[in-house]
């Protein structure tokens, strides 16, 4: 069970959250062309089975020479590539996600929530707010965004999703 209806659901709030913080933040720098984050991974992401299922229909639906260089560099990182991990779906040269619509839950929050214990936030955003350039942020609270996709079940990390998945991936909408 991927428990699609969940992951939707923590998808629609993490957005009217996002909605929030923009509305009132018009500076916000996470947008297309930001990819900070996406180059200084601090290890290869991992996804509960109903992310890796939506990310995995993204996936199938780029062109086999995009997936190819995708499932190249995932199988890299798999290999040990070096730290800090660049995600193997950025494209590198716009600095675009070709599966923004399918991105993980990770990709979702990072830059609108927090979870400083961890270091886990944009330190680009934290800066601004430091010199006064963005007034009143209010980050969205990753600890609670952390319980619900424990609910969503077994979380793995992207290279062993990719490594069950074959060398032959199925076709768009096949199971």
């Amino acid at each position: 069970m991927h428990h699609t209806a969940e992951l939707i659901q923590l998808h629609d709030d993490i957005d009217q959250r996002v909605g929030m913080i923009r509305a009132g933040q018009p500076d916000w720098l996470c947008a297309k062309g930001c990819d900070t984050c996406c180059r200084r991974l601090a290890s290869v992401p991992s996804l509960t089975a109903a992310e890796w299922a939506l990310l995995r229909d993204g996936l199938v639906a780029l062109p086999p020479a995009q997936l190819d260089e995708i499932r190249r560099r995932v199988a890299a990182l798999a290999d040990g590539a070096a730290r800090p991990v660049v995600c193997p779906m950025l494209d590198e040269a716009s600095g675009a996600c070709p599966v923004y619509l399918s991105r993980p839950v990770a990709c979702r929050t990072y830059g609108f929530y927090i979870e400083r214990d961890k270091g886990l936030y944009c330190h680009d955003i934290e800066k601004q707010e430091a010199a006064g350039e963005l007034a009143g942020v209010v980050w969205g609270n990753h600890d609670a965004v952390d319980r619900r996709l424990a609910a969503l079940g077994e979380t793995r990390p992207l290279t062993d999703w990719f490594a069950d998945w074959g060398d032959d991936p199925p076709a768009r909408g096949a199971p």
